[in-house]
């Protein structure tokens, strides 16, 4: 699918600021959204919305299709201070959880028959995947939070009896539970609203993988490559890659494609139906896995030690697009990207993906990333949110990336110097421009470029763990001037 020449803000909504250490869908995504509009933007790219576990990553997730409670804006006063440029997790969740509980008592205790009504028909339409996350919650609390696979034998196994037991037992929870989706399923849907009116279009983010402990692979294992004792047989991960030498090892469980084929793939277009539900057009993530994903045996650690296992390659969208019609998604087509993948994205018409940063290397395929050598299908990027800023990439030693060498970067510099003709003063500009003036139909910039941000701002540094996923903004940071800045080079470049 074509998308019409546009350009946009890639903002995770945990990054919005906010009184409660993190941000959420409540005023100041609005005054972000009328920031896009100022600014001239008509895309507001988020990471995916679902409710992260291991490692807060939002690619962890406690389900596919459950909405991130956090994110649902309280109108009480917070009595606690947090930090306003990261979100301090080990504070917030416990503190935010206690105060949706409170919030949930509420509205059991007093709400309006509206509200109430509203509430039944959300949990009538969505009791598909509704029920089991929510039992799936109250379960995972009342085991000690600790993986379903470890929990007593009849809930593990979803044994009816056990289950039929278990809900009765934990029902007040289980309500709790429903409450927070329709929380968050309400406050999302007036924020879409809010940003249709200005026109401002939202990509979401659909990872390949789910992860293991999840309500998906709890509700539906025979669609996983898991042991007998629940466990996965194998994992998910990349080789070795410019973002780690050892490569990156996911640990998400294999899909068993043989099974989701033989049911004509349902479970799939129904995650992608939910998601394009709550969204305008998805970034699917990791396209190269579904014509070959890289298997790593479980247990082994790091991901050196696995092989490429052909996918299910055109046959997953030809089903997918039977059943929804024609398909808005970007393929994330980056790393090892073989003819056979290329294919399958050029069939379906779905636009590829270029990083700027990536196109001054030595890599092979750094000329590829260059603005001259660009397609017009393309969604262009200063970076992504695995990537380091831009100023951070311009201005670091190789921090953390093992596979750059201090003479790779000094060269790497060079190239960019003599191709952007810039002395690297206003590096972010350099590059925001040089896509604005590309062909490419799409381009994306992560706020903290727009910002002219360094590392400290970095989102996420792929294959490692404990700070990722915490950066924010001030609401101060964003202003007139920035605003006026990007509008002048969409009108200048007619996006």
């Amino acid at each position: 699918m074509r998308f019409p020449r546009s350009s946009g803000i890639l903002l995770h909504p945990t990054s919005l600021p906010g009184a409660y250490g993190i941000g959420d869908l409540g005023p100041h995504a609005r005054r972000f959204v009328d920031f896009l509009e100022d600014a001239g933007q008509s895309l507001w790219q988020v990471l995916p919305l679902n409710p992260p576990g291991y490692g807060e990553s939002p690619y962890q997730c406690y389900s596919a299709i459950a909405g991130n409670p956090l994110l649902i804006h309280l109108d009480t006063p917070a009595r606690e201070r947090f930090p306003q440029d990261c979100v301090d997790f080990d504070r917030v969740l416990p503190y935010k959880t206690g105060l949706l509980r409170d919030a949930a008592h509420r509205f059991f205790a007093g709400a309006s028959a509206s509200d109430r009504t509203r509430f039944e028909e959300f949990c009538h339409k969505s009791r598909d995947w509704l029920d089991d996350f929510s039992l799936f919650m109250a379960l995972k609390d009342a085991h000690g939070g600790v993986a379903w696979s470890r929990w007593e034998p009849g809930a593990r196994s979803r044994d009816p009896k056990s289950l039929a037991r278990w809900r009765d037992q934990l029902a007040p929870q289980i309500d709790t539970q429903r409450y927070l989706q329709f929380a968050f399923f309400e406050q999302w849907s007036a924020l879409r609203d809010y940003a249709r009116e200005r026109r401002i279009r939202i990509m979401g983010d659909l990872p390949i993988y789910v992860a293991h402990d999840s309500a998906d692979v709890w509700t539906h294992p025979q669609y996983f490559r898991l042991n007998d004792d629940g466990e996965p047989a194998a994992v998910a991960g990349v080789p070795p890659d410019y973002f780690s030498s050892n490569g990156q090892l996911w640990g998400n469980p294999i899909y068993n494609w043989d099974a989701l084929a033989r049911d004509g793939y349902k479970w799939w277009i129904e995650r992608i139906r939910a998601t394009l539900d709550m969204v305008d057009m998805i970034r699917l993530d990791h396209f190269r896995g579904f014509e070959g994903y890289w298997e790593v045996p479980a247990g082994e650690p790091t991901a050196e030690h696995g092989r490429w296992v052909k996918g299910p390659g055109a046959a997953l969208f030809d089903a997918a697009t039977q059943a929804l019609g024609e398909l808005p998604l970007v393929a994330e087509n980056l790393g090892v990207i073989t003819p056979e993948v290329e294919a399958i994205r050029e069939q379906f018409g779905f636009p590829g993906m270029s990083i700027l940063q990536f196109a001054f290397g030595a890599d092979p395929q750094a000329p590829t990333f260059r603005p001259h050598n660009y397609p017009r299908n393309l969604v262009a990027y200063t970076g992504t949110h695995d990537c380091d800023t831009t100023v951070g990439w311009w201005t670091s030693e190789g921090q953390g990336e093992s596979t750059r060498t201090s003479v790779e970067i000094e060269r790497e510099r060079e190239c960019c110097r003599q191709y952007l003709n810039t002395d690297g003063r206003e590096i972010q500009w350099d590059f925001i421009r040089a896509l604005e003036a590309s062909v490419a139909d799409t381009v994306l910039v992560p706020l903290q470029d727009a910002l002219g941000l360094g590392s400290c701002a970095r989102m996420n540094q792929p294959a490692t763990m404990g700070r990722n996923w915490r950066w924010r903004y001030r609401a101060e940071m964003l202003t007139p001037g920035i605003a006026e800045r990007l509008r002048e080079l969409t009108e200048t470049y007619e996006r």
